[in-house]
């Protein structure tokens, strides 16, 4: 194909043509400072505040309870340290999973430093956590519960609203990483009993730079960001009133479309996991089989090197990558993997493809049909696999 093959919409996606022109009117005609008094500021704030409405009506909640940040990563450090932070006296302990983003898993690394604990819950085969398991470690002074949603580089969809009427039954605050899950579940905080979300607009046809937490009336949360009386008076900085539309015109055309795009994403992945295990051997699937992200299909490769297997598709003008675009950098195995079982040699061969609606069968085949070629040159380099094949 002369066109590049894009299949790494985890790690971001283009912005959507609506969104694109819901944004322009706010670098050059409406783009007066939402806290300045006069005409022109003031106009600003009306669509500062039609956004934050527009935004909250969509997750089931109330306009004052979403709060704009920059990125997914500002929410999730916001409502994990704010919480940390403001309910110490009340207890030091937190629990979250060894297979979060490391958003949520250096900041817990963080306030360890400060004198929390943290219990990092164990997951099964599929990405799972134990429920079981989460309900014994709840103590007197657990004041947090963090989970994710959908595991960014398997795919795996928790058990999100049991997670939630544990933590409730125990009166702890539960928050959820749910960058991933946005635009594949229709997310409602009461159905789910989630006290804080994170969001980044990014990853469902918004702009890069974006997002918002969630949080729910009562919840005491220290503010990160100081110097200034926006957002409620929680976090200081000009709000980016052209992001901030962006992400709401993206966040309103995800649930608008989100059936028939789950609809098409389900099929079209079963259709590459089928052709993948049917046509290349030593291969097999990671995360859980139905209880995931749509366009999610995360794979390890017997006897292959991960970082040849992108740069070889790349030099096919296919894009895909071998976990999270935040750590594609580092040379070690996805921490998600060998948190499922899977050995350093298995995890070091795998590739996830993150599909969008804008994805065809017929890439899908040529991607295929590529990585067999690719998985074949490289496994003749291989003496494990000649060990294998002897």
């Amino acid at each position: 194909m002369s066109k590049i093959v894009y299949m790494d919409n985890a790690a971001t996606t283009a912005v959507k043509p609506e969104v694109l022109t819901a944004m322009m009117p706010f670098f050059n005609e409406s783009y007066g400072n939402a806290s300045s008094v006069y005409n022109l500021g003031q106009k600003s704030k009306e669509y500062l505040d039609n956004a934050r409405l527009r935004i909250a009506n969509c997750i089931g909640a109330k306009q004052n309870e979403v709060f704009f940040t920059s990125c997914g990563s500002e929410a999730d450090n916001w409502a994990i340290k704010g919480v940390a932070f403001a309910n110490e006296k009340k207890g030091k302990h937190i629990i979250t999973s060894k297979i979060e983003h490391h958003a949520v898993l250096h900041t817990c690394e963080y306030l360890e430093k400060k004198g929390f604990e943290v219990t990092y819950l164990d997951v099964d085969k599929f990405g799972k956590i134990n429920l079981e398991q989460l309900e014994k470690e709840i103590r007197e002074d657990t004041i947090l519960i963090s989970i994710m949603f959908a595991n960014n580089e398997v795919g795996t969809i928790q058990d999100i609203k049991q997670i939630g009427s544990i933590a409730k039954k125990h009166k702890v605050i539960f928050h959820t990483d749910a960058v991933q899950a946005f635009g594949s579940v229709d997310i409602k905080v009461s159905d789910f009993n989630i006290d804080l979300l994170s969001f980044s607009a990014h990853k469902i046809g918004g702009p890069k730079g974006v997002g918002f937490m969630y949080k729910r009336r009562g919840i005491k949360c220290e503010s990160l960001i100081h110097g200034g009386a926006q957002e409620m008076n929680k976090r200081a900085g000009t709000e980016n009133l052209a992001f901030i539309e962006g992400m709401a015109v993206a966040l309103e055309s995800a649930y608008a479309n989100l059936e028939s795009h789950n609809e098409y994403l389900i099929k079209l992945r079963d259709y590459f996991i089928n052709k993948l295990t049917n046509s290349i051997d030593y291969i097999q699937l990671n995360g859980h089989p139905t209880d995931r992200l749509p366009g999610n299909v995360n794979m390890s490769i017997h006897f292959v090197e991960g970082e040849g297997l992108l740069l070889s598709l790349d030099m096919e003008n296919i894009a895909a990558s071998s976990g999270s675009a935040c750590t594609s950098g580092s040379l070690d195995p996805s921490h998600v993997l060998l948190s499922m079982g899977i050995t350093h040699e298995i995890a070091h061969g795998s590739l996830r493809f993150s599909l969008s609606t804008e994805n065809t069968y017929e890439e899908v085949d040529f991607v295929v049909e590529k990585l067999i070629e690719i998985v074949s040159r490289l496994r003749e380099m291989s003496p494990l696999y000649e060990q294998v094949e002897k």
